[in-house]
């Protein structure tokens, strides 16, 4: 499994991977475990821009469809293909090789939660 250390998570279940202006953006363990078996995603465009919150994408699973949110803004620099085959590298390696898309000329977002915050508001009343 990837390193989780220097992740940054969104109370909508995304994660990013800030390296300087460019990050790496995938769905959080918590938020495939309960999606289930992912079967499709739709991507944004290489090129678009993001603003934070912006609606990016959709991940299908056997159980539900959700919407996907850039916990960052920035420029698609970069989506994974290797997801349109093998759509179940989001459920078997979340923070490795299930990464969704990478932006770049990202600046940091403070309001995204650590590992610690984020495990808080998943285990918490609710979840």
């Amino acid at each position: 499994m990837a390193e989780l250390s220097g992740l940054r998570f969104s109370e909508s279940h995304e994660w990013v991977r800030q390296e300087g202006d460019t990050a790496t953006i995938g769905i959080s363990e918590y938020a495939q475990s309960q999606l289930g078996d992912v079967i499709y995603l739709e991507f944004p465009s290489v090129g678009q821009k993001l603003k934070v919150g912006d609606r990016f994408g959709v991940v299908e699973s056997v159980k539900a469809a959700s919407d996907l949110y850039s916990p960052v803004a920035g420029e698609v620099a970069a989506v994974n293909d290797a997801l349109k085959e093998h759509p179940e590298l989001l459920n078997n390696d979340p923070y490795g090789k299930g990464w969704i898309l990478k932006l770049r000329g990202v600046s940091p977002n403070p309001k995204l939660l650590d590992q610690d915050a984020y495990n808080a508001l998943v285990e918490g009343p609710g979840h």
